[in-house]
C-alpha cells in the first residue's frame, strides 16, 4: 500500500504524485499549539509568609509543664499525685484548657499499662481544647 515513486522519478516529464502534502498540516498544529500556550495561565509558585519586624519579641516564660502518668496498674497520676478516678482528670484537664496560656501535658505509659488508659488520657486531653499534647517516653519502647 506503500506510494512507489520510482515510475514518477524515471519519467521524463514530472507525473502528479498521489502523496499528502502534510507542510500546511504541519503548520496548522504548530498555530493551534502556540495557541493554546499563550492561553495557559502563568502560575505564580509564590508562598505569603509573615515575616517577623525588626524588632524581636519579648522573650516569653517557660511554660508550666504538667506530667500525666499511667501506671502499671493503670493508675493515673497528675504530677505524682495519684487521681481518684478519669473523671477527676478531666476536671483538672479543663481547668489547664481555660488558662490564660494553656500548659504543656506531657504524658507517659508504663510499658505494662493497657493502651485503653493512655488512649483515654490522650482523647480527653484533645476533648478539652489543649493544644500543647505530648507523648515522652517513647525512648523505652524503640528497643
Amino acid at each position: 500500500m506503500a506510494i512507489d515513486f520510482t515510475e514518477a522519478l524515471d519519467a521524463a516529464e514530472p507525473e502528479l504524485s498521489a502523496g499528502m502534502n502534510i507542510t500546511p498540516l504541519i503548520d496548522v498544529l504548530l498555530v493551534l499549539l502556540v495557541m493554546i500556550i499563550i492561553t495557559i495561565p502563568i502560575r505564580l509558585h509564590s508562598v505569603n509568609m509573615e515575616l517577623p519586624g525588626a524588632v524581636p519579641p519579648q522573650s516569653r516564660s517557660e511554660p508550666l509543664i504538667v506530667q500525666i502518668e499511667v501506671t502499671q496498674a493503670n493508675q493515673l497520676l497528675w504530677n505524682a499525685e495519684p487521681l481518684p478516678d478519669r473523671a477527676a482528670l478531666v476536671a483538672r484537664l479543663q481547668l489547664a484548657a481555660q488558662q490564660g496560656e494553656q500548659p504543656e501535658i506531657h504524658i507517659s505509659s508504663h510499658p505494662q499499662a493497657k493502651y485503653d488508659t493512655l488512649a483515654a488520657v490522650l482523647s480527653a486531653a484533645q476533648r478539652a481544647g489543649l493544644q500543647k499534647i505530648g507523648v515522652v517516653g517513647l525512648e523505652t519502647y524503640a528497643r
